[in-house]
């Protein structure tokens, strides 16, 4: 079974990160082989430089799928594309 790796980075305080959040967590319900990993680019000064005017940013398999907004029907085709 493929797995795949998403990753949210993002800062507490960030209404756009808390609304791509919900939309994760709420797609990846339907891929058990999903693994979710946050990232707080407040805790990594590199990342924090790279990411603050972009955020939130998501990654599946480390490659960018999405910044500032995410859409949930372009996520959910990413993730069964990842698996086929």
């Amino acid at each position: 079974m493929n797995r795949l790796t998403v990753e949210l980075m993002g800062k507490p305080g960030c209404h756009l990160c808390d609304d791509a959040r919900v939309i994760v967590n709420s797609v990846l319900q339907d891929f058990s082989q999903a693994e979710l990993i946050e990232h707080n680019i407040l805790d990594d000064a590199e990342m924090f430089e790279s990411l603050k005017d972009d955020i939130p940013v998501v990654l599946i398999n480390g490659e960018r799928h999405s910044q500032w907004r995410v859409d949930e029907d372009s996520f959910r085709s990413a993730l069964t594309e990842e698996l086929a």
